[in-house]
């Protein structure tokens, strides 16, 4: 009779089971049909899974927003995977168009919500931060300022300078969701030397260098419109050095003011400041922005000439003079006619 009633326990044990795994197979059948999914992925959701959320919270923050069918499958499905423990924190960014599996595919391989952002050549480094703080990977300009004056990265990169600018490559970036500002900065400054391993005989300068061919460079690019001119700029302001001429470069005079002005006016040229190469011979104490790869190909490759002056024409390509009365010519020719 105990043994009856033994059988009898253990076949109600399997019929159970049976049940529960006909029951599992079914909401797995009803999760994967159509793809699984609960809609078209046009319905977003971003997922954080702060450290110590439990796996059965990450489940209800998904059913509670409508991003998978049903909660018990997908519970089933991270023990079954034996995933709790591999579950990742972070930001993702999940939509009603990932099945189940796909889901738990995403936060277990870690893959966060990434930010993408475009650094444009000649950018400096206020107008990243800017730049940053709209993509909410910085909460203001200032922060991302201290984070570019980093002095253990300055020290490591050897840049006789108190601020990462000019070094901080302009590109396309992705990171994730509150990725580090000082993390970010370094990504941008290793950027700068792989690229700069492509121009020739950068390897052989010292630290200063490379410095003067940065600054040159980052004049350059907030000088040049057309591509094409960049060598011959480079040049001019290379021969006006040799000669003990000041630079006079309109871009470090706009380098001085928050925007850049539509037109410089003459009290402009007089502001007091290192970087106005009006006043000041040589060169400007710093890079005046972070220069692309063609800018800094010019610095290293500057066409020398005997021009001396230069000015933009209407159609944004520059005159070049070699004499004073010749500038002077062509500023009425180009620019006072502008102005008339």
């Amino acid at each position: 009779m105990k043994l009856l009633k033994s059988r009898i326990f253990i076949f109600s044990l399997l019929g159970l089971a049976i049940l529960l795994l006909i029951a599992i197979a079914g909401i797995a059948y009803i999760d994967e049909t159509k793809g699984g999914a609960v809609g078209d992925g046009q319905n977003k959701f971003d997922l954080i899974i702060d450290p110590g959320t439990a796996p059965s919270k990450v489940v209800q923050e998904l059913s509670k927003n409508g991003m998978i069918k049903s909660s018990v499958y997908f519970n089933y499905l991270i023990r079954f995977t034996r995933s709790a423990s591999k579950i990742k924190t972070g930001v993702y960014e999940i939509n009603d168009g990932m099945n189940s599996r796909k889901i738990l595919q995403v936060i277990v391989d870690g893959k966060v919500k990434l930010v993408h952002f475009t650094i444009p050549e000649g950018y400096n480094n206020r107008q990243i931060g800017d730049l940053l703080t709209k993509k909410n990977l910085a909460n203001s300009r200032q922060d991302f300022l201290l984070a570019a004056q980093d002095k253990k990265l300055i020290e490591t990169y050897k840049i006789p300078a108190n601020d990462l600018e000019g070094y901080l490559f302009p590109e396309t970036y992705s990171v994730p969701i509150n990725y580090p500002l000082n993390k970010i900065t370094e990504m941008m400054l290793k950027r700068f030397f792989v690229k700069l391993k492509k121009i020739e005989g950068s390897e052989k300068l010292s630290p200063k260098e490379l410095h003067y061919k940065v600054v040159l460079a980052s004049v350059v690019e907030r000088e040049a419109v057309k591509p094409e001119e960049r060598p011959l700029m480079a040049g001019v302001f290379e021969t006006r050095i040799d000669k003990n001429m000041p630079l006079e470069s309109c871009a470090t005079i706009q380098y001085l003011f928050d925007k850049p002005k539509k037109r410089l006016f003459e009290r402009d040229l007089k502001i007091e400041s290192p970087y106005n190469t009006y006043i000041h011979e040589g060169w400007p104490p710093g890079p005046i922005s972070n220069p692309g790869l063609p800018a800094l190909e010019a610095a290293f490759k500057p066409t020398k000439s005997n021009k001396l002056f230069f000015l933009l024409k209407p159609d944004g390509s520059h005159y070049f003079s070699e004499t004073f009365k010749e500038h002077l010519e062509a500023k009425k020719k180009y620019i006072d006619v502008l102005y008339q």
